[in-house]
């Protein structure tokens, strides 16, 4: 089970307040460590089931190294704190570091390893439990410390005297910190973010509503101190955030091109939001394939529900893709879907294309999987034709309809006469009664499938 490190900082009664009710919300053996002094985690601290809690004298953001105070030799490390700021009730969490000049403890041009996946978790736990009138947040990397030992996040209680002295809000941020005993600081799908503001609400958005996890965010003031990115420094920190989130894609709110080129020739990748929100969970290789023989997903290339990365592109006939999107363009998307691994789309991805990914067959060339979609969407016609039938060379579909031609030639005028017998309406004109059946004649569309 992964051990969880709580780090109470005397000199924050924010810091305090959460701590006692800490002390309070689970089953802790007080121990003695007589090996450190009390004002650097020894004297009296607290080991639970999968936690240990250790106080100190300074700040926080003064703390090098803290995990060396610890017995239970940690994987993941919390930082119980305060957070200052003109945004009221606020319960927030963050990683640390500095793209630039160390103004508030750490190094210059330094991160701490990042815990992306137990941010993700503190964040949920902070929406289960935040007393009413506070909002939950997420920040930016920003102060130190910057070598903890392991990785770690603040959580945090905000914004100022008001709420660093309310039970109701230390209680939340107990609830929450404790919620993290047993988490993996990381998780598989991993990304660094760039530019956005303090609060970050574009990764924030990721965080939540996507597969994802936002490790290190670089906000546009933290890029401004960094200054260019194109100097060994500089360069160095940039690697390091990749490295400290365990991830290898960037994501980059604003317009910062050589920041682009940088993260490029340091041999990461830029992806986008859509990027992220198509792709979810899927296996990279998967991506990777897909891309490559489909098309990129920022060009409207969508998943499917088939996950291989042996793909065949076989292209629908689009006349009949077409014809059955004029009739039920849910169940389009739903069929081919259902066989493929990923399809190209038109229209800003609103409708079905013509291309698709599907497994590759024994032969090599995904045709079992494009007989199967055609035939769904043959069977889609089947709500607007009356008989529906697939052929060697093509899908023939008819059906009986109002002819306006034989209305016409019938005497009927134009109007609502015409709209009564579409809609299977006998009508009279000039005293002569004319039945839908005498206006009807029979259509036969074909739509080629190879």
């Amino acid at each position: 089970m992964s051990e969880l490190a709580i780090v109470e900082s005397r000199a924050d009664r924010a810091s305090v307040h959460i701590c006692d009710h800490l002390r309070d919300l689970a089953d802790w053996e007080v121990r003695e460590d007589e090996t450190r002094p009390d004002a650097q985690g020894g004297g009296d601290y607290y080991r639970a089931e999968g936690a240990e809690l250790r106080s100190f004298e300074e700040f926080h953001l003064e703390l090098e190294r803290p995990v060396e105070a610890f017995d239970c030799d940690p994987d993941l490390l919390v930082f119980a704190s305060r957070h200052s700021g003109d945004t009221g009730p606020l319960l927030t969490g963050h990683f640390t570091g500095n793209f630039g000049p160390a103004e508030f403890g750490g190094e210059d041009r330094a991160v701490a390893a990042a815990a992306p996946n137990a941010l993700a978790r503190l964040l949920e736990a902070f929406d289960e439990h935040a007393p009413d009138g506070y909002e939950v947040g997420m920040e930016c990397t920003h102060h130190g410390p910057t070598d903890v030992g392991c990785p770690s996040l603040f959580a945090e209680l905000g914004s100022d005297d008001e709420q660093w002295d309310d039970p109701a809000g230390a209680a939340a941020v107990a609830r929450a910190i404790l919620e993290l005993r047993g988490v993996s600081p990381h998780r598989a799908e991993g990304v660094v973010g760039f530019g956005g503001n303090h609060y970050v609400p574009r990764f924030e958005r990721i965080v939540r509503e996507t597969p994802w996890a936002v490790g290190h965010v670089a906000s546009e003031w933290a890029l401004e101190t960094l200054g260019h990115p194109d100097t060994d420094a500089n360069r160095d920190v940039l690697a390091a955030a990749f490295e400290a989130s365990d991830a290898d894609l960037a994501l980059i709110d604003g317009e910062w091109p050589v920041l682009e080129e940088t993260i490029a020739d340091l041999g990461y990748r830029i992806v986008s939001e859509t990027w992220l929100r198509e792709v979810e969970d899927r296996p990279l290789e998967v991506v990777d394939a897909v891309e490559s023989r489909l098309g990129p997903v920022d060009d409207g290339v969508r998943f499917g529900k088939q996950v291989t990365e042996s793909v065949a592109v076989v292209d629908l006939p689009g006349d009949l893709v077409d014809a059955a999107e004029g009739i039920d363009p849910d169940r389009v998307r739903e069929a081919v879907a259902a066989h493929a691994v990923a399809f190209a789309t038109e229209n800003g991805g609103s409708r079905v294309g013509s291309r698709v990914a599907v497994p590759a067959d024994d032969a090599g060339d995904g045709e079992n999987r494009r007989d199967a979609i055609v035939e769904e969407l043959a069977t889609i016609l089947e709500a607007k034709y009356d008989s529906v039938e697939i052929t060697d060379e093509a899908v023939v579909a008819e059906r009986t309809s109002f002819d306006p031609e034989l209305a016409a030639e019938a005497g009927v005028p134009e109007g609502p006469k015409f709209g009564a017998l579409a809609n299977g309406e006998a009508v009279t004109v000039d005293g002569e009664r004319i039945t839908p059946e005498t206006v009807r004649s029979r259509q036969t569309d074909r739509f080629r499938i190879e």
